[in-house]
């Protein structure tokens, strides 16, 4: 039982890191192409949508849409490392 928590916890802490590099890719990428037909910013729009919808959810409505992605990274970056933490309090398990 104590592997599987380990690895669900690995899993956790992998799609919070996956999802703070898209979300930081998609800020820096916003703020350089300005072009209302990107298919660049298309894609990251497309890919950080499920991470920014329940952000904007939660927020008051009229929040630019730049703020809501910076919440939103904020709150993955703070998951991946409270992940972090946690597996390094876990130590080790043998996964072999």
């Amino acid at each position: 039982m104590h592997e599987l928590v380990y690895r669900l916890l690995v899993l956790i802490w992998f799609v919070a890191y996956m999802a703070a590099i898209y979300l930081a890719l998609h800020i820096v990428l916003a703020r350089f192409i300005t072009a209302p037909e990107s298919r660049v910013l298309w894609f990251f729009s497309v890919v950080t949508t499920p991470l920014t919808s329940p952000v904007r959810a939660v927020l008051p409505t009229g929040i630019p849409e730049g703020r809501v992605r910076w919440i939103a990274l904020a709150l993955c970056v703070g998951i991946w490392l409270g992940m972090r933490l946690v597996l390094s309090a876990l130590g080790g398990v043998e996964l072999g």
